[in-house]
């Protein structure tokens, strides 16, 4: 994908006190996000390979995708989407052993901007489109340790 101004490239990483397996479950369980991830308003599923989901963060508005899987690897612990809609592009996880007993993920994110508002401001708007994405991450990461630490707990 040629590089523009509409064009956005995320990179996260996060630790959690989890097993890379219990992580990629979680991560694979993509009806779920809604209940550990705020910013993530709504997922369904289309089928097993693809699916919506609808996203709004800390700035006033909602993004909505349609993703349908690429990858689906629990060996390697790599999931990744391909995105239409809002977003046009893909997004992975890769989720590695950290210490004994931890895991160490690892997010990325290459997409095109396609919602007509986000496309008007990406120039002006792009360090607040950046700033709101890691806002999102980050609540992310909490939500996601926060629901691992409730299902151990139940184990």
């Amino acid at each position: 994908m040629p590089r523009s101004r509409h064009t956005f490239r995320f990179r996260s990483t996060w630790t959690l006190p989890a097993p890379p397996e219990v992580v990629y479950a979680a991560l694979e369980d993509t009806e779920s996000y809604p209940a550990w991830w705020p910013q993530v308003r709504d997922v369904r599923l289309l089928g097993e390979t693809s699916g919506t989901a609808r996203f709004r963060s800390f700035l006033p508005y909602d993004l909505a995708v349609t993703a349908r899987a690429r990858r689906r690897d629990p060996a390697a612990r790599v999931l990744e989407i391909a995105l239409a809609g809002d977003l046009e592009g893909w997004a992975r996880w890769t989720v590695l052993p950290h210490g004994a007993t931890g895991s160490h993920v690892r997010f990325e994110q290459d997409v095109e901007v396609r919602n007509p508002l986000m496309r008007r401001w990406a120039l002006p708007a792009r360090p607040l489109f950046v700033a709101n994405h890691a806002w999102m991450m980050r609540a992310g990461r909490r939500g996601l340790r926060a629901h691992l630490e409730h299902r151990a707990d139940e184990i």
